[in-house]
């Protein structure tokens, strides 16, 4: 079983003045595969330096495998998170960000507006979603199944990638 965490970026949520429905997608999404267990999960503004300082906690305590971020990976002025995220990765993985908008295209041409990376540090992988319930979907369907062997992988797993 692989440890998750959750970070939704949202001014309205992080206020109270909305509800977390993206956060709360992502938690199901990944507890439907019966291998991840979500241990904590945080709400915060779009702001940089907050986003980059909770990235970085939670991947260098060793306490998780995965961390989820959903929200501010538009266009808007306030969508930081793309940029508070490369703040703090070592290593980016591009296809796995480009898949997601690639299979997002089918359901809405504005899939091609998202910035959102994907990326490593410290052994945890780091995956950007949108702020919608729909985009939370369509994004994380789209790597689930590979998220494992990602982790594996990242993890050290000497194993050849040819299966």
């Amino acid at each position: 079983m692989f440890k998750a965490r959750v970070l939704t970026i949202s001014d309205s949520a992080s206020s109270g003045k909305r509800k977390d429905a993206s956060g709360a997608a992502v938690q199901e999404l990944l507890a439907l595969t019966g291998r991840f267990q979500v241990e904590c999960g945080a709400v915060v503004p779009d702001e940089t330096d907050a986003i980059s300082a909770i990235l970085e906690r939670w991947a260098d305590s060793g306490a998780c495998d995965l961390i989820v971020t959903t929200g501010g990976t538009g266009l808007s002025p306030r969508d930081v998170t793309p940029e508070a995220t490369l703040n703090i990765i070592e290593r980016e993985i591009p296809g796995m960000a480009e898949a997601m908008r690639m299979e997002g295209l089918k359901n809405t041409p504005r899939a091609m507006l998202s910035r959102a990376v994907c990326g490593v540090r410290n052994r945890t992988l780091i995956v950007n979603l949108p702020g919608s319930p729909g985009g939370v979907r369509d994004g994380l369907s789209t790597i689930i199944e590979i998220l494992p062997h990602a982790i594996e992988k990242i993890q050290g797993d000497p194993t050849p990638c040819s299966g």
